[in-house]
């Protein structure tokens, strides 16, 4: 009986410990309505002036912060976008051409959504840049889920937390999608064909959650 109890006081300790730390969290729900989503394509090859750059929109996407007040290198976030969902925009352009890019965008040859239909984010460890007056300068690492292919990102965030609940976060990042297994959209032999290198752009409105 006497040598169980160093355990059970390790075990109250690391219970106590936890419970601390999930106290200390305050959870945020991402807010699609007033969030956004961008993927700016560019165009490339000898006859690129003939071809144009692609807007690409996320209309569908979800996503939790796991915010520590009093350690944000504790912090967490989690986040998926519906691959199918992801819509042309290419302003100046006609319905029919930007349905033809979405066709071809969703399909097999590129982003393949039949068969991995999510995109998701998971952070493992964030590292805290600059921190003032409720703003944060972040290096979030984690692992990036595209096309079936799993890699480590760092994305840079900067964050901002309001005292009404409200965590908005902005940042821009760019990523090859030959890292991913995918092949960059080509047309008339490769004269005519879009860069590997893709940008993207997030603005993220998130809100916190009574849990």
């Amino acid at each position: 009986m006497f040598r169980t109890a160093p355990l059970l006081i390790l075990a109250f300790v690391l219970l106590a410990s936890v419970c601390a730390q999930a106290q200390s969290q305050a959870v945020y729900a991402v807010d699609p309505a007033n969030s956004k989503v961008e993927i700016h394509v560019a165009k490339d090859g000898f006859f690129k002036a003939f071809g144009h750059d692609h807007l690409v929109a996320a209309t569908k996407f979800s996503g939790e912060v796991r915010a520590d007040s009093a350690k944000l290198e504790d912090s967490s976030v989690s986040f998926i976008v519906d691959a199918g969902a992801l819509r042309v925009m290419d302003p100046g352009e006609s319905e029919k051409d930007r349905k033809e890019v979405q066709a071809t965008m969703l399909g097999e040859h590129v982003l393949d959504v039949a068969h991995h239909p999510k995109i998701e984010f998971v952070s493992k460890k964030v590292k805290v840049s600059s921190a003032a007056d409720g703003k944060h300068d972040l290096q979030v690492t984690g692992m990036l889920k595209l096309h079936g292919a799993e890699k480590p990102f760092v994305l840079p965030a900067h964050v901002q937390i309001s005292d009404a609940g409200k965590l908005t976060c902005d940042l821009e990042i760019e990523l090859l999608q030959s890292d991913f297994g995918i092949t960059p959209y080509k047309a008339a032999g490769g004269a005519v064909r879009v860069k590997d290198k893709l940008k993207l752009v997030f603005h993220i409105v998130a809100q916190k959650t009574s849990s």
